[in-house]
């Protein structure tokens, strides 16, 4: 079952226990997905899509 809730800066920053200006960091220096989705200028990304990107990222060493 796929999980399509869109998360923010704010819930992604929760979810890999960073602050939110380290995830637009991230973003502003590729790091990070493109959002699935873009409304109102703000990016969207669906929990999976980061789930996935967190599982995945260099010195990931087994993180909860």
């Amino acid at each position: 079952m796929t999980d399509r809730t869109l998360w923010s800066y704010a819930e992604i920053a929760a979810h890999i226990r960073v602050q939110v200006d380290t995830v637009r960091s991230y973003r502003k220096h590729g790091h990070l997905p493109h959002p699935d989705i873009v409304e109102g200028g703000k990016p969207f990304w669906y929990a999976d899509t980061i789930r996935t990107w967190h599982s995945r990222r260099p010195g990931n060493r087994s993180r909860p």
